[in-house]
This record gives C-alpha cells, structure tokens and sequence, in this order.
C-alpha cells in the first residue's frame, strides 16, 4: 500500500479544481487519499490569499496538522504560497511550500524531497507565466458534479486585489483540451459541470484565435450526456445583446448567475478600479432578466471600502434593493500588502465594517427568503445529490436548494411540487 495523502482546500472552485487533480496524479502513482481529518503521511494545504482571513486560516490548518501526526510531511501550495513563501517559511512546520505554478509536479516534488529531506521552496515568478498550465484530463471529481477549469490569471487589477501576484496573467485554456475532459465527465454519467477560471469573463484574449467564452460554451454545450453547464462568477461587462442572445440558445446552461458587484456605488467603483459603472451593472441584470424569466442572480459586496462614506454606502444599499439579488456574498473590507487600496486615505474603522455588514447580510437573508417563497405551490426540475440526514438534497437550475424525504436518486433529475419553505431551503413531496 502507497503512503497516505491528504488534502485541505481553502478559497474558490478553482483551487477546488486543482487539487482534485493533484488527487488525481497521486492515485496514478498509487498513493492512498484519506480525509483531512484521518492521519496521513503526507498533509496539503491548497492555500488561499484572497483575504486576511484567508491567509490566517491558510496558517492555521498549516500548524494543526502536526498535531494529527507529527511525523507527517506538510505542504503548503497554491496563492498564499506564492505571494507569501518567506511569511511560510518561518513557519517551521510547513516542510515544502510550492506556488501555483508547481501544483501540476507536485508529485515528483515531493518524492524528490523525501530523498534529500530538507525544508524547500519552489516559487516561480508567475507573472512570467504566458501559457495556460494543462494538468491533463482530470475526472476526479464529486458524484454529480464537476468543476471544469478554463481560464486562469487576471489583468484587471482592481485596487483592493492581491490574486494577480498570485495567479498572474489571463491564459486560457484550448477549446479542444476543456471539450476533451467535459467528454470523460460525461462518460462517468456526471449531468452538471461548473465552468470556473480566476476570470472567466477574459477567456480567449490570450488566444490567436478571435474567440471568447460563448465560443467555448457553445464548444461544450455540443458534448453529450452533459444536461447541465453551470458558470462561476462574471464580470458584466461581459453581458452584451450579442453575448445573451447566443447564451440563450444553449438550453443546458443554467439560469444562474453571479455577477460580480463588490459596490453599488459608481464613486466607489472607480477607487475600486473596477471598468463599469452601477448603471452598467444594472443593464447587464436587465438583459439576463428578459432572456431568462426565472433567473437567480447572485453576487459580492464589499463594505468599509477606503473612503466609503455613508453617503456611498447609503446609495449602495438602495442599489442593492432595487436589483434584488437573490443571494449576496458580504466581505468586509481588508488591506492586502502590496495592493493600492491599502495606501488610501480615510481607512473605515471596524465598528463601521460590521454595521454595515449586518444590514446587507440581513438584506441578502429577506431577498432569499421572499424569492423562495415565490416557489411554493410550483414544480421545479432538480438535479439530486446527496443524503442528508433523513432527505435527499439537490439543487434547481437556478441553484435554489431542494430537500424531499429520502429516496435513492442520486444523479438524477426530476421535477418536483414545493410546498413549503423551511430556513432558506425549498421542501418538495
């Protein structure tokens, strides 16, 4: 039997993505996947960096492991890795820390190391990086869904944004090489893939070829056994007529969206470094609305942004209200070294942060709440996932979570009446 491996994932689908196929590499060479919380030989933290937060709980899970075995080797790769390897390496626990670039070796790294066996940094420069990093074929993945990476890297540079210097810039990934692996997904009877990059929206400007993401969702929408393409977040800008009116002629792609926000204030926006305007942003719902009548658009707000005074944020509340986001996702803002926002004047002091942060959160839970209700008395079509205690859950096209009574449907799809709400989840007979 090889050694035993395990693996804690922290931030987006992407890294979610990559260490499904680092799994994917280590079960080829023969090794054992255990859990995080069993005991293993070798621990991997699939590091983020796109807050504070993040970097401390990266920290954190780094130094606890020791304490599940000592004698275990312990790996920190991925954003807060790259961004930070000598914060890392004071850490005298951690005893090899890659960057994003290496997570595609990590493998041959790794039984590398254990013949010299020293701690041990490999961290290129990825903004140097000027093709899109193929880990190959990987259909390792959950049971009734995969996370297909297309893109990766950033050029936007947003102000308050640290993930550019840590995944570099755009590259995407082959048309043929994303239609290849949708196949494998397929033939393993997977209905759902989720189409995830660090900006998806930038798919093909690296590319000689004129094409953009519709080029490549078209691409996969023609693969077969795939019911279901779901999209991680986009930036608005994206959302033209042109865009819509191809998107809508592709029945398997869900009526869900996440549409990055961060501010509904135009002021605020600019100091963000974002490239639109709050009246933009509304344009591009207005479009997604009138294409798709049963729609869930979701996003992300950040609050206390330098120099947002209540004013701005009082215009971004009202904002907010009148788009009528099923779902928000409310960060409070922090500074990252080495990003422009962090030198701004008129930081926000904490107490202003957190007030600020309860009323979109309440705001996010009374839009969830009223939009499900809407549902009751409808039947809904729902892809079944998994056991819940005593349920089946799933989740709708527009992503609303379904529970029925238990009953061995995994992986399938079926419609069915809603009766009630319970919390912020629909209850089906």
């Amino acid at each position: 039997m090889g050694q035993r491996v395990a693996f804690c994932t922290l931030g987006c689908k992407v890294n979610q993505y990559e260490t499904n196929a680092m799994i994917e590499k280590f079960l080829k060479k023969g090794y054992e996947i255990k859990d995080f919380q069993e005991e293993a030989d070798i621990y991997i933290i699939n590091t983020c960096t796109v807050t504070n937060m993040a970097d401390r709980k990266s920290r954190q899970m780094l130094r606890r492991v020791k304490e599940m075995n000592p004698n275990a080797l312990v790996v920190a790769c991925g954003c807060y890795a790259q961004v930070a390897k000598e914060e890392l390496s004071k850490i005298e626990e951690i005893d090899l820390i890659y960057g994003t670039n290496e997570k595609n070796k990590i493998v041959t790294y790794i039984e590398e190391f254990q013949k010299e066996n020293k701690q041990k940094q490999v961290v290129t420069d990825v903004m140097h990086q000027t093709e899109f990093l193929d880990f190959g074929i990987t259909d390792y993945t959950e049971k009734t869904r995969a996370v297909i990476k297309v893109q990766d890297g950033c050029d936007r540079f947003c102000s308050y944004c640290i993930i550019p210097y840590a995944r570099g810039h755009v590259r995407s990934r082959s048309i043929q090489s994303v239609v290849k692996e949708v196949e494998k997904i397929a033939q393993k009877g997977i209905k759902e893939v989720v189409i995830t990059g660090i900006h998806i929206a930038s798919y093909g400007k690296d590319l000689k070829e004129n094409i953009g993401l519709i080029d490549l969702l078209e691409a996969i929408h023609a693969t077969k056994g795939i019911e279901r393409i779901r999209l991680g977040s986009l930036e608005p800008t994206l959302i033209t007529e042109d865009f819509v009116s191809r998107l809508t002629k592709l029945r398997k792609i869900c009526d869900h969206f996440h549409l990055s926000l961060q501010s509904g204030c135009t002021a605020t926006l600019r100091r963000m470094n974002r490239r639109y305007t709050a009246e933009e942003f509304k344009k591009a719902v207005e479009l997604l609305r009138k294409a798709y009548p049963q729609v869930s658009l979701t996003t992300d707000i950040i609050v206390g942004f330098p120099g947002e005074t209540e004013e701005e944020f009082a215009e971004t509340y009202s904002f907010l209200q009148e788009i009528n986001f099923y779902q928000m996702h409310i960060f409070k803002y922090s500074p990252r070294k080495g990003t422009k926002a962090a030198g701004m004047p008129n930081q926000i002091d904490g107490k202003r942060k957190e007030e600020r942060s309860h009323k979109l959160i309440c705001l996010s839970h009374t839009n969830e709440i009223n939009q499900n209700r809407k549902e009751i008395g409808k039947e809904l079509e729902v892809l079944w996932e998994e056991k819940e205690g005593e349920f089946l859950k799933g989740h709708t096209t527009n992503y609303k979570v379904v529970k029925i009574p238990y009953k061995p449907l995994e992986n399938t799809i079926s419609k069915v009446p809603i009766e009630k709400v319970e919390g912020l989840e629909l209850i089906g007979k």
